[in-house]
């Protein structure tokens, strides 16, 4: 038998209202002892809370789940009282005292999961909505849980399966003589799987930044206008702005979100050759900013006479100080241009930086977006790269190498789901949680 959890599932401090959630067998015999009855069933019922010696700890609402039209798929009781934290620590004493044990960090979804309430995506959206830093990123969690990203995934093992049986019947009936090389079926099949999966990959990569942000490194020579431009798109006076070289020696960090899309934009040291070693250290960490983001504004004076450097491959090119310069702001063909002291161009800007990550808002793509994490995205390649192999497997003809890496392709998306999950990385999922969640 499971042991019976409690917590509190509100946030710590005080509040107007404070909940104790209570999920387990053992969860009518502590309403009972709580409340003196069980409440009827998903009525809520105005009640006074008692200690296991019947003195009074509060009073409020409790209503009671059972099995299994809860969220655990368990006997759930969930008593709102008020949000004073003495109030509602006593209450979890009072819960353990009669039998029940204090939750772990992200128990509860934990067995909403186990007892094939939400499965595994599901349950992640949960801490991920939680989580969400903006609008966006609380929109694209909220269709993961109820099932968007699941459903896609869903469909794909469904043909993948489909795919299997077929490749099985070859193995098993090998007097059929069926040509694999000329099997248009199957080659069909397999092309469109890999697309399909290649596409999944790529929406579960922009759900990954909705959720998690990407990292902008603000970059160039000395004096282009790297610390005004951070400035300006956090909004404040992040940065110190000087006419002088060097100014900025250490890595400047600030969080942001732009056009739905959360960014830690860092401004660094300019890069150039110097014999000042605190300089060489900021250009050092600059350099290393430069190489772990995941875009890099790299910052030209457009007003200067002198050959600038080079930017990075694959940098998004921003011409600063036209005003000087007088290049019409906007976009242009070779990147930006801005003026960040009266902000021309910047609205230009932060579109740029959102369209290079995300969907256009307001299109069906991005209002049906769905959060996904790291792993998701890793089990999708990993379930295109067995696609692909299998692919050239069926040009030749090898049947037992197409079903290998079809079983392979298959548990790459069972990880996604939890279908083949270890003890080890449901753990680690789990202990994100906020206890009583």
């Amino acid at each position: 038998m499971a042991d019976t959890i409690c917590a509190v599932a509100t946030p710590p401090g005080r509040g107007g209202v404070g909940i104790v959630r209570v999920s387990g067998p053992l969860a009518p015999r502590l309403a009972q002892g709580v409340l003196g009855a069980v409440p009827p069933a998903r009525v809520a019922t105005l009640a006074v809370f008692r200690d296991e010696r019947g003195r009074a700890l509060d009073q409020g609402v409790a209503l009671f789940f059972p099995a299994p039209k809860s969220f655990t798929g368990e006997d759930v009781l969930e008593l709102q009282g008020h949000g004073s934290p003495v109030a509602l620590d006593r209450l979890v004493q009072a819960l353990v005292a009669q039998g029940a044990r204090c939750a772990r960090p992200g128990e509860f979804t934990e067995r909403a999961f186990l007892n094939g309430k939400i499965d595994l995506a599901q349950a992640e959206a949960v801490a991920d909505l939680i989580e969400s830093a903006h609008e966006g990123a609380a929109r694209a969690a909220a269709n993961t849980l109820q099932g968007a990203f699941s459903a896609m995934v869903q469909g794909l093992d469904a043909r993948l399966a489909a795919l299997r049986a077929h490749i099985e019947a070859a193995l098993d009936f090998p007097d059929e003589a069926l040509d694999i090389a000329d099997d248009t079926a199957l080659a069909g099949g397999l092309t469109t799987l890999l697309t399909d999966t290649a596409e999944a990959a790529r929406r579960g990569r922009e759900g990954r930044i909705l959720q998690e942000g990407v990292q902008v490194a603000i970059s160039g020579p000395p004096n282009v206008g790297k610390s005004t431009l951070l400035n300006v798109l956090a909004g404040h006076e992040a940065a110190i702005v000087s006419p002088h070289p060097g100014t900025t020696r250490d890595l400047v960090r600030e969080r942001v979100v732009i056009e739905g899309l959360a960014l830690e934009l860092i401004d660094s040291a300019g890069l150039r050759a110097t014999d000042d070693p605190v300089e060489r250290e900021g250009i050092r960490r600059a350099e290393a900013a430069l190489a772990q983001a995941d875009c890099v504004l790299w910052l030209v004076d457009d007003s200067a006479n002198e050959p600038q450097p080079t930017p990075p491959p694959a940098s998004l090119v921003v011409y600063t100080k036209i005003d000087v310069s007088g290049r019409a702001s906007g976009p242009c063909p070779e990147g930006y241009a801005v003026c960040a002291p009266t902000g021309a161009g910047i609205a230009a800007l932060r579109c740029g930086l959102r369209e290079r990550f995300l969907a256009p808002p307001g299109n069906a793509e991005a209002e049906g977006a769905f959060s996904a994490r790291r792993r998701h995205v890793v089990a999708l390649e990993k379930v295109a790269d067995a696609v692909r192999a299998a692919l050239g497997h069926q040009r030749d003809g090898s049947a037992e190498l197409i079903a290998e890496e079809l079983r392979v392709a298959h548990e790459g998306l069972g990880e996604i789901t939890g279908r083949f999950t270890s003890e080890d990385l449901l753990g680690r999922i789990f202990s994100e949680f906020c206890i009583g969640k």
